[in-house]
């Protein structure tokens, strides 16, 4: 496969880009531009077509991506809206899925989620990307050093490899997950952890939840696959994706679970503890006012201004209630430790 490269504007991927992989035979041309019209131009119905559209927000241009290769103009608004995760079927003009994927990329000590929209037609596919996602800036490099001929099978198989380096991120995902609750665990089981340890289990819960749906998307492709009128994939890539993916994708949704009911595991333990350590401090100021009630009873009986009263005219009276208040807190500290309530 000989490689052409082209850029029609020398840009940065920190700002929005379209890149153009045109195929035919054995050859191979990218061209990088910010501008729609541009890279319109150097697209022909004779080549099969990958178009990358990497933090592209702009409406109209959208808008001109759809129309020059014949797709429904409500595909416009679910590009643009982010339409809800999954595969739509509703619409025919094309195999439309809206993804939403947990990258092995930590920011900020959280994974971080990607979002975009993959069409695929007779002969191309767009990828509309919110943020460049590493995985398929990775297929791009490949593809262009000669290490993947997507000639060989046809556009559609370069789903196939979209799909496939989807699935195998995760496998990054899960083990770095793995790890972490190693960690998170120790602390939860030696009682040492606090609010942010449970805080940080249940936002690591709640971002997993995108995975599930990565794999329910495709298990739902290999269902359509099976439909007479499902016209986006060959055969071969077909065979592909239910030699290779199904299986692939079983295993992850397998190890999602697991993970899953560990990390539910580890809430359940980590709420019993916050409970627990609640009701120590509960007891603790329990046994504290319990102290104090006696020693409350006797000043507050002693403040009465009752005129006779013997124990006032008597000198060591004072001395003697003081040295009973105290040893009504001495004996009350050693009840509550012989009884283990502190």
């Amino acid at each position: 496969m000989i490689a052409n490269n082209r850029v029609i504007s020398r840009l940065s991927l920190d700002c929005d880009m379209l890149i153009l992989f045109t195929f035919s035979q054995n050859h191979l041309e990218v061209f990088t531009s910010k501008d729609v019209n541009a890279i319109l131009e150097m697209i022909s119905n004779s080549h099969n077509i990958w178009l990358r559209c990497i933090r592209f927000r702009d409406r109209t241009a959208i808008a001109k991506i759809i129309n020059h290769f014949g797709l429904n103009p409500s595909r416009v608004d679910m590009v643009f809206n982010h339409f809800p995760i999954g595969i739509d079927e509703e619409i025919e003009d094309c195999l439309f899925d809206s993804y939403e994927i947990m990258t092995n990329q930590i920011k900020n000590r959280e994974f971080e989620i990607v979002r975009g929209s993959i069409l695929v037609g007779n002969n191309f596919i767009i990828t509309f990307e919110t943020t460049e996602i590493r995985i398929l800036t990775i297929l791009s490099n490949n593809i262009q050093k000669r290490i993947i001929d997507i000639q060989q099978y046809g556009i559609d198989y370069l789903l196939y490899l979209i799909y496939k380096d989807i699935l195998n991120n995760y496998y990054t995902v899960f083990d770095y997950i793995a790890r972490k609750l190693d960690d998170l665990e120790d602390a939860v089981l030696d009682n040492s952890g606090d609010e942010s340890t449970y805080k940080e289990i249940a936002t690591m819960r709640q971002s997993t939840r995108c995975g599930r749906r990565n794999f329910q998307s495709i298990k739902s492709l290999l269902a359509m696959m099976d439909y007479e009128d499902f016209q986006w994939l060959s055969l071969p890539v077909k065979e592909l994706f239910n030699q290779e993916l199904s299986h692939q994708v079983d295993k992850l949704l397998q190890e999602y679970q697991a993970l899953r009911i560990w990390m539910s595991e580890l809430l359940e333990i980590e709420r019993d503890n916050t409970a627990s350590k609640t009701s120590e401090r509960v007891n603790r100021l329990t046994i504290l006012s319990t102290v104090f009630l006696p020693l409350t009873f006797i000043s507050g009986f002693y403040g009465m201004n009752f005129k006779y009263m013997p124990e006032l005219d008597q000198p060591w009276a004072y001395p003697l209630v003081i040295v009973i208040m105290v040893l009504i807190v001495i004996g009350s500290i050693m009840y509550a430790k012989q009884q283990r309530w502190l």
